[in-house]
């Protein structure tokens, strides 16, 4: 459990770190990493090497064989513990909570991130372990085709693979779709907003109508985006007086996927199933599954006329255009507007209020890092500027002359 990975991060120092990088690296070309490979890595010598793989063993961070060779494995601890020391340098967090969350593939804490500004209040989060790999490897390839025909893959690699792509769609659909914002990812671990409210297979509805129309709205919006959820359920919807919010992404495919109607149906299916027994409101399903896919269509056809109508003006503002007649007027030629203006999209922080956990500080060791070598180039600056843009300054001080006049 992540509890002896917190009871232990104290009394870890960063060449211990450097052992489990060392095997974590190894366990991408052996089942059980050789001690010889870790001394190559750690430059350790071989007393002290044996001595702190010793201890890492004694505080189940690690694993050992002696058959056929001596060897070893990170444990789930250890690699927890590489995720947040990862997490704390980066001051994602500083400082951990209780569990909040378990289950057969991840485990969720309530942890703290640091506040911006000196005089800001911190901000509650959770870290969602992936635990992808400790049931049985055959059962996780099966649903996880992400995973592809590989025939060789250690937990490690299945776990930290889920969370990476969980953590991709989710910066993707933030916030177009309702998800918790997600702060920062690193190995099988997420750093993430603190969903709102309950479960909804815990929560009492008291208009369960508004709460379906809202989960079916985001449903397709999901859908317009060109993403199925693949695991939609009453089990990863939370349920608020703000709205509701989808979690768990990680099994998420597109509309391309060879099955997706029939999944798009499931998660739609179980939706409704779910509001039909504790509600009794019934919807017909291929109806629904007609409207998700009849306001992608909509919302495809809107974005292609949007980008015809900026293509039939060659984009830019009233304001540029305005000037490009000036410029034409002068005689001038060649591509004005050859780097697009890229606006930042805003977003409004969402206050919330979170019940109080008692935490657990502490800091990250710092891990010794190679050094290597680059070669440094510089580029030749131009002293000359190029005619067509003393032109094109020429012209905009004409124009700014005649608005004057």
């Amino acid at each position: 459990m992540i509890d002896e990975a917190l009871r232990v991060f104290k009394e870890i120092d960063s060449k211990d770190f450097r052992i489990l990088t060392g095997i974590e690296t190894g366990m991408k070309h052996f089942e059980w990493v050789p001690i010889d490979e870790l001394n190559k890595y750690t430059r350790l010598p071989f007393e002290k090497l044996e001595y702190r793989l010793k201890k890492l063993v004694r505080n189940k961070l690690v694993v050992r064989t002696t058959q056929p060779y001596e060897g070893y494995q990170i444990y789930f601890e250890g690699y927890d513990v590489l995720a947040l020391n990862a997490f704390v340098k980066r001051k994602s967090i500083s400082a951990i909570g209780d569990e909040v969350g378990v289950g057969k593939e991840s485990v969720i804490y309530e942890a703290i991130l640091p506040p911006e500004l000196a005089i800001g209040e911190p901000v509650p989060v959770v870290i969602k372990f992936h635990r992808e790999g400790r049931t049985s490897f055959k059962q996780i390839k099966r649903v996880r085709e992400h995973l592809g025909e590989r025939e060789h893959f250690s937990w490690i690699y299945a776990a930290r693979l889920a969370a990476q792509r969980e953590y991709g769609i989710m910066v993707t659909l933030y916030p177009k779709v309702s998800i918790p914002k997600p702060f920062d990812h690193n190995r099988h671990a997420i750093v993430m907003e603190l969903a709102k409210g309950s479960l909804l297979s815990k929560t009492k509805l008291i208009d369960p109508e508004w709460y379906l129309n809202e989960i079916l709205k985001q449903v397709k919006i999901t859908y317009s985006l060109g993403v199925i959820h693949a695991d939609l359920s009453e089990y990863n919807i939370f349920a608020s007086e703000d709205g509701v919010q989808l979690i768990d992404w990680p099994q998420y495919i597109t509309p391309e996927h060879p099955q997706a109607d029939e999944i798009l149906e499931r998660d739609v299916s179980n939706i409704l199933t779910h509001f039909y027994r504790k509600y009794g409101i019934k919807r017909e399903l291929d109806e629904t599954i007609r409207e998700v896919k009849s306001q992608a269509a909509r919302s495809a056809e809107d974005k292609e006329e949007g980008e015809e109508g900026e293509e039939s003006r060659g984009g830019g503002t009233a304001e540029e255009w305005d000037l490009v007649e000036v410029l034409e007027e002068e005689g001038f030629e060649g591509d004005i507007f050859q780097e697009e203006d890229l606006e930042a999209e805003k977003f409004e922080a969402e206050s919330f209020e979170a019940e109080e956990f008692e935490t657990e500080e502490f800091e990250a060791e710092e891990i010794e890092a190679e050094v290597i070598d680059t070669e440094e180039t510089e580029a030749e600056e131009t002293e000359t500027k190029d005619p067509k843009a003393q032109e094109f300054e020429k012209a905009a001080s004409k124009k700014d002359t005649l608005d004057r006049n």
